[in-house]
């Protein structure tokens, strides 16, 4: 179908756009939260830091090297989660990785993860699930040994 690849088109520009971003790319210093992850099946490598005030993800910075998955991924994660508190920002790690992981329903994101609809067909390759979600799995790490 058409409309089906300009789609396809658009959300490749998405992740282009995002995997091009600098915004939030860099590090927290100070940080209250500091994780780092990595995918061993490609090499994809990322720290998370952020700056936690009130209960709130009050800054948050990816940085390292992927693939245009990995880094837009947590480029989007960075957007959707700074400024979120602690519990909503642990819900959207949610969300995400119950679409990715368990076919979730794109059009049942919460609306500050509506971007991540980009990131659906990746479903279909099973190795790239896991550079999609190493910036999420990551986070939640820091959010698991942090005290918040």
């Amino acid at each position: 179908m058409e409309g089906d690849a300009e789609l396809q088109d658009l959300y490749r520009e998405v992740l282009l756009d995002y995997f091009r971003s600098s915004t939030r790319k860099g590090k927290c210093d100070p940080a209250d939260l500091r994780a780092h992850g990595i995918n061993p099946v490609c090499g994809d490598e990322l720290e998370i830091t952020a700056v936690l005030k009130d209960g709130k993800v009050e800054k948050l910075r990816y940085a390292g090297h992927g693939c245009v998955i990995s880094q837009a991924s947590a480029a989007m994660m960075a957007e959707a989660l700074e400024g979120a508190d602690i519990v909503k920002a642990k819900a959207l790690v949610a969300a995400f990785k119950k679409l990715m992981l368990e076919n979730g329903d794109v059009k049942g994101l919460p609306p500050e993860l509506e971007q991540l609809a980009s990131l659906e067909g990746v479903r279909k390759f099973p190795l790239r699930v896991k550079c999609a979600t190493l910036g999420w799995n990551t986070v939640m790490q820091g959010f698991e040994v942090t005290k918040s």
